[in-house]
C-alpha cells in the first residue's frame, strides 16, 4: 500500500515538473517572439515572469537568462545607433554656427579651450566694466564679471535687473581676484553656470531688453549691458546647448559600449561553460 501512494505522489511530482516546464516554456516562446519582433521590453517582462512565476523551471529559466542576454545585447545596440546618428546631428549643428566664435587655446597648456563671442575678446574691451561670456569644449558655460575703475568696489558678486523689475542675482563667487595696471583698478569675478543664481539663463531669456548690472561689494556701481553683450550672451549660450549635448551623448555612447562589453563577455563565459 505504502508503495502504491510512494509511487502515486512520484507520478504526481513528475507531471506537476513537467506541467510547470511547459508553462514556463510557453512563457519563454512568448519571448522568443517578442525578441524577433523587435520589443525589447516586452521580451525582457516575459523572461522576468518566468522567475517569479515558475521559480522551480531550472531548465526554462536557464535558456531565459540566455536570452535575456541577447535582448541587452541588441537593446544597447539599438541605443548606441540612435546615439550614433544624434552625434551627427548636433556635429553638424556646431559646424553651422562655431565660426562665428573664437576659440581660445594654448594647446601646450590647455585641455580644453574655450569658446568666446568676437565682440568680448580681451583686446577689445580695456578699461570697460562688463558682464564676460564663454562656454568651453565640453559644454560648460561661465560668466565673469568685470570691473575696471578708478577706485576698487571689491565685488564677489552681480544682480541684473529686467525693465520690469524681476532680477537674478549671483551668489558669491568662489573664484574673484583684483589687480592694478597704471592706477586703475580691475575686479574680476567668475561664476559657472548651475554656480550663477541662474543669472546666465535670466540674461538669455531677457536677451531684447535692457539690462542693468548692479555690481554687489563694498562699494555701489552698476553699468547698463550694451547689445553687443546680450547678443554674446545669446550665443555662447546656444552654442553650449549644443556642446554639453555632445558631451552627454559621448558620455552614454561609452556607458552603452561598457555594457555591449560586458554582455558579450558573460555570453563568451556561458558558451565556454557549455562546451566544456
Amino acid at each position: 500500500m505504502k508503495k502504491v501512494i510512494f509511487l502515486a505522489c512520484l507520478c504526481c511530482t513528475l507531471f506537476s515538473c513537467e506541467n510547470v516546464e511547459k508553462k514556463a516554456g510557453e512563457k519563454l516562446q512568448a519571448a522568443r517572439e517578442a525578441f524577433e519582433q523587435g520589443d525589447y521590453s516586452q521580451a525582457k517582462i516575459l523572461i522576468d515572469s518566468i522567475k517569479i512565476l515558475y521559480p522551480k523551471a531550472f531548465e526554462t529559466r536557464r535558456e531565459g537568462i540566455g536570452l535575456m542576454q541577447q535582448v541587452e545585447l541588441k537593446e544597447q545596440e539599438k541605443t548606441l545607433a540612435y546615439l550614433d546618428s544624434l552625434l551627427q546631428k548636433k556635429r553638424e549643428e556646431l559646424e553651422a554656427i562655431k565660426g562665428k566664435f573664437i576659440l581660445e587655446k594654448d594647446a601646450e597648456y590647455q585641455k580644453t579651450g574655450n569658446y568666446l563671442h568676437p565682440s568680448q575678446v580681451i583686446e577689445k574691451n580695456l578699461h570697460r566694466s562688463f558682464l564676460r561670456f564663454q562656454v568651453n569644449e565640453d559644454g560648460v558655460m561661465s560668466m565673469t564679471s568685470i570691473y575696471c575703475g578708478a577706485n576698487n568696489i571689491h565685488h564677489s558678486g552681480v544682480k541684473v535687473i529686467a525693465p520690469d523689475g524681476s532680477f537674478a542675482e549671483t551668489p558669491t563667487s568662489r573664484d574673484s581676484y583684483e589687480t592694478a595696471n597704471l592706477g586703475e583698478k580691475i575686479e574680476k569675478a567668475d561664476y559657472k553656470i548651475g554656480e550663477d543664481g541662474n543669472v546666465i539663463g535670466f540674461l538669455y531669456l531677457n536677451r531684447d531688453k535692457n539690462i542693468r548690472v548692479n555690481y554687489l561689494g563694498e562699494r555701489p556701481y552698476s553699468t547698463t549691458m550694451t547689445a553687443t553683450d546680450r547678443q554674446a550672451v545669446s550665443g555662447i549660450y546656444e552654442l553650449a546647448q549644443i556642446l554639453s549635448s555632445i558631451t552627454q551623448i559621448k558620455k552614454e555612447m561609452e556607458e552603452a559600449n561598457l555594457k555591449i562589453e560586458f554582455v558579450r563577455r558573460k555570453m563568451q563565459e556561458k558558451e565556454q561553460a557549455q562546451q566544456g
